[in-house]
């Protein structure tokens, strides 16, 4: 696909991020691929697609616990070679044809279709997530992007619960196939976590906006600011509905039981995260603020990371992330080989700034809290940390050991505990008798995503755990196919 010898002869090239020192004033998209790079770039850029002959960039693989290649399974080297040869409409039909939401996975998804790219073997991979991200934001610019109401309802109703990235998938899809979709949503906007969990520098909140109006306009109804089981009765939905899809999410946070855990200035990330956005959209002052204060950000992964920036756009006097992990090498190890999703030391957004305002990578490796300080008023004032080795255990899992001698004092009056989530809230579940899994995940085998309940589905992170949106999208559009099966008889979703 593309050109035969692209790979060979153009380099990779990828659009230029704002300035760490610019961006850091506001929170706006701090990439803009079609701004900063010209339809012949890009187009350059989707010739290095080689002609493979087993692209395992649309895989969606699990290797080793790790997502490899997408997991929707768009058609890369398809849309990469219509954009080489200047299609980008047939490119936007080929893209569209495999997943819902492009212009969300190619600004926050970490790019496993990259991490298995054949280039890759031997030189950088294709650009795979800006061409996606190009293509879109064209096809929304020049108009090609509309509302595509059903021709023909089936007189089926559906209630999706949950309005994040699975929930918004499954209501495309199954009002697609002409079943009357209403999402119930607890929070005050859909979009689930795209709204409130990923800052608005990654992914501006009017994009998904953008896209609510388009749904509305193809005849889904979203009843706001109801929680079902608490606000709607759950017994009510099987009354009404004639089929329902869970999309939950996983939104129990893990919490750390450590010493001085009740002093005040500790909170979970979601919170912090959720309160700037609000003050974006609403104007509400946050009553959690970084403004002027030292904070330590616990846990690694996207969401500490970004903790860090928006703590940065907050004004915070200094920034520390700790992750209870080693870190990772520089190149791919030899127990990471391709096509599996490269575990290797990268800068993102949030660290590059964190570098130039305070000269260094705010992060720490191995490290964990020992205990919280405070002060006499009950008040968060900083925090002890220990040292980690990973060693192996008996069974041959690798476990942490405190190191002796290496404590460490840190000065903190804003904690943000970004540890990962264990799960969806029990109280609707409980209430529908829905079986859950032992890590208390809704119990739904992929590829049926049926629960113990008739005519009840169950798709995203409250079905699989804690995942990428891009599989929150997978699955929730692989709900929608079984829960139009259970309804038709049949069904034609892809």
């Amino acid at each position: 696909m593309g050109k035969v010898t692209g790979f060979i002869e153009y380099p990779r090239r990828t659009a230029l991020d704002r300035s760490p020192g610019e961006r850091i004033d506001d929170f706006n998209e701090f990439v803009e691929p079609l701004s900063t790079m010209t339809p012949e770039a890009l187009e350059e850029q989707a010739g290095r697609c080689m002609d493979c002959g087993v692209p395992y960039c649309h895989s969606g693989a699990m290797l080793n616990g790790m997502t490899s290649g997408c997991p929707t399974h768009n058609l890369i080297p398809e849309w990469n070679d219509l954009v080489y040869r200047d299609a980008w409409r047939d490119a936007l039909d080929r893209l569209l044809h495999t997943t819902n939401f492009p212009e969300f996975t190619s600004r926050v998804c970490p790019a496993p279709c990259e991490g298995s790219c054949t280039v890759g073997l031997h030189a950088t991979p294709v650009t795979i997530k800006q061409i996606e991200r190009a293509i879109i934001d064209r096809g929304f610019q020049e108009g090609w992007v509309v509302p595509k109401p059903p021709r023909i309802r089936t007189g089926k109703t559906v209630a999706v619960i949950g309005a994040g990235p699975s929930g918004l998938a499954a209501a495309a899809q199954l009002n697609s196939a002409g079943h009357q979709v209403t999402v119930f949503e607890r929070q005050d906007r859909p979009g689930g976590l795209l709204i409130y969990g990923i800052p608005n520098m990654k992914l501006d909140k009017a994009v998904v906006d953008r896209r609510i109006q388009i749904m509305r306009a193809e005849g889904i109804e979203f009843v706001l600011g109801t929680e079902v089981g608490l606000d709607f009765p759950a017994k009510r939905l099987r009354e009404i509905f004639d089929a329902v899809v869970l999309c939950l999410g996983s939104t129990r946070p893990r919490d750390l039981d450590t010493p001085g855990r009740n002093l005040q200035g500790i909170h979970f990330a979601l919170d912090f995260l959720k309160q700037n956005t609000k003050r974006l959209l609403d104007g509400h002052t946050p009553a959690i603020s970084a403004e002027g204060k030292d904070v330590v950000v616990i846990g690694g992964g996207d969401t500490g990371t970004d903790c860090v920036g928006t703590a940065i756009r907050q004004g915070c006097r200094s920034i520390t992330q700790l992750e209870i992990l080693e870190r990772n090498p520089i190149e791919r190890g030899p127990n990471n080989p391709w096509p599996e999703y490269p575990r290797v030391y990268k800068l993102d957004y949030g660290h590059e700034e964190a570098e130039v305002l305070y000269s260094g990578d705010p992060r720490q490796y191995a490290v964990t809290a020992k205990r919280f300080l405070g002060n006499a008023r009950g008040d968060v004032v900083g925090m002890d940390t220990i040292d980690l080795n990973w060693q192996t255990d008996d069974q041959g899992r690798m476990r942490p050991v405190e190191v002796p001698g290496s404590e460490k004092q840190i000065s903190a009056q804003l904690v943000l505990l970004a540890m990962g989530y264990l799960g969806p809230q029990a109280q609707l579940l409980e209430q529908m008798a829905v079986e859950r899994d032992q890590r208390s995940n809704i119990k739904a085998a992929y590829g049926s995503f049926a629960t113990n309940v008739e005519g009840v589905f169950a798709a995203g992170d409250g079905r699989r755990g804690q995942s990428l949106v891009v599989w929150a999208i997978n699955e929730g559009r692989g709900a929608a196919r079984e829960c139009d099966r259970y309804l038709m008889g049949e069904t034609e979703l892809p």
